[in-house]
């Protein structure tokens, strides 16, 4: 365990149960009735590969005397100066309470490194406490359920990123930081195995004619190039319908966590028969779990009328998977090895997309340009106001916008914008997500 978590909040925001979820294990008592937990209690958190120390706290209270409240304070302020971060949980669903914002300010003021986590945020119950919690002045939330497991990729991210600074073997060098979380995904029989053998240069892995072979998710530590890849090799999705057996259920499952936790997700299509219901439906899971996704149509050299294939890709691509304009497809043999750098070099290019970052400043300028060329159409005669526009968070990019009326602004002038977004900075192939606030601009101060 290289670093210390600790998980602070007002009382009955969920610490004890997201305890629970990151240790495996119920050891700490949960229960509806604020207080349960008074002392410190530790254990060893994990989240997919990444392990820490992990402290669940006691409800913070504004008090400072010698009560039992006063000590429980303590305790909690303890933690916090041993921990590199600290995870300050609020209830989304009750939104931003006058508590939230005095501890808000004195974790500002401990200097502590806080991460905002926005817990109970399953379903929409939680979105209203989720914008309000840009408030408290900790950065953006991360939006969570503990209770059913929800979110847990976003935290994994912004955790690794503390491992990268606070862990043993982190290094000054960027190249030496976190591998690439590389899965590959398909449907049963279409060459996953395949290629991932020829792409690792031995037979790591267990390949023939026979459909189904690859029943758990295997992982491969590889290097391209200088650059650290954990290659992970699932096994086939088929359509839910056609699963019976308990232990295709549980490869099923092991797959569709490898999907959630890598950053790119290569989808291996069969050269004769692309993008059957299946190809699509494990297309817009991965779109929908925010990956980025490259398109790998294998045994290519088996394709008989090459031409005519190429252009009955593009055409379905386009109508049945609009959410992500210009996917890279590359057309691979994982048999005799075609195409495998154009398939690596189309992975990291893709990468970059997903983490690619636009200033606040030349993106409102471009939304300006937008609204002139084509203004938002009017709703029960008032028209609809755009106000503002800023990134709030990448991998993949999510923009919020501040809109006048925003449940009157139609899903057709948002595909506008995303699709003005991709073209004008350079955004294709990745999922964007455009989420609609109501107010003014929350950065203009009033005079």
């Amino acid at each position: 365990m290289s670093f210390t978590v600790a998980i602070v909040g007002r009382p009955n925001v969920g610490k004890s149960t997201l305890f629970n979820r990151l240790v495996g294990r119920r050891l700490a008592l949960v229960d509806d009735m604020p207080g349960v937990t008074r002392d410190r209690r530790e254990g060893e958190g994990r989240i997919g590969d990444l392990s820490f120390r992990v402290i669940d706290t006691a409800g913070l209270e504004e008090v400072t005397d010698e009560s039992l409240e006063g000590r429980m304070r303590q305790q909690t302020e303890v933690a916090v100066e041993e921990a590199d971060v600290a995870l300050m949980l609020i209830d989304a669903r009750s939104g931003i309470t006058p508590l939230d914002r005095h501890f808000a300010d004195w974790i500002r003021r401990a200097g502590a490194r806080a991460v905002l986590v926005a817990n109970k945020c399953e379903g929409q119950a939680g979105d209203g406490g989720l914008y309000e919690a840009f408030e408290l002045g900790l950065g953006e939330p991360v939006p969570i359920s503990a209770e059913h497991g929800e979110g847990m990729v976003d935290l994994f991210e912004v955790l690794s990123e503390a491992a990268e600074e606070f862990g043993e073997d982190s290094s000054d060098d960027p190249d030496d930081g976190a591998p690439l979380q590389l899965a590959i995904v398909g449907r049963p029989n279409v060459g996953k195995s395949t290629l991932v053998n020829r792409l690792i240069g031995e037979e790591r892995l267990l390949t023939g004619p026979e459909a189904g072979i690859t029943r758990d998710a295997i992982s491969v530590d590889w290097e391209y190039r200088g650059r650290r890849i954990k290659l992970v090799d699932t096994a086939g999705l088929r359509r839910r319908a056609r699963v019976e057996h308990k232990l295709e259920k549980l490869s099923a499952g092991d797959t569709n966590r490898a999907i959630r936790f890598a950053q790119v997700v290569v989808l291996v299509l069969d050269g004769d028969t692309m993008l059957e219901r299946q190809d699509l439906t494990i297309a817009r899971r991965v779109i929908e779990e925010g990956r980025a996704l490259v398109i790998a149509a294998n045994k290519w050299d088996a394709v008989e009328d090459q031409a005519d294939a190429r252009q009955r890709l593009r055409d379905r691509l386009e109508t049945s998977l609009p959410q992500v304009k210009g996917v890279p497809v590359i057309h691979t043999s994982g048999l005799h090895g075609r195409n495998l750098d154009k398939l690596l070099d189309a992975v990291f290019s893709i990468y970059e997309v997903w983490n690619r970052r636009i200033p606040t400043s030349p993106l409102n300028d471009w939304l300006v340009a937008m609204i002139e060329a084509h203004p938002p159409p009017l709703a029960r005669g008032r028209r609809i106001r755009i106000r503002y526009m800023t990134q709030i968070k990448t991998r993949p990019p999510t923009f919020a916008l501040w809109v006048s009326q925003p449940k009157e602004l139609p899903d057709a002038y948002l595909r506008y914008l995303e699709n003005g977004m991709r073209e004008d900075f350079e955004l294709d192939g990745v999922p964007l997500r455009l989420q609609m606030r109501k107010g003014r601009n929350p950065y203009v101060k009033d005079s």
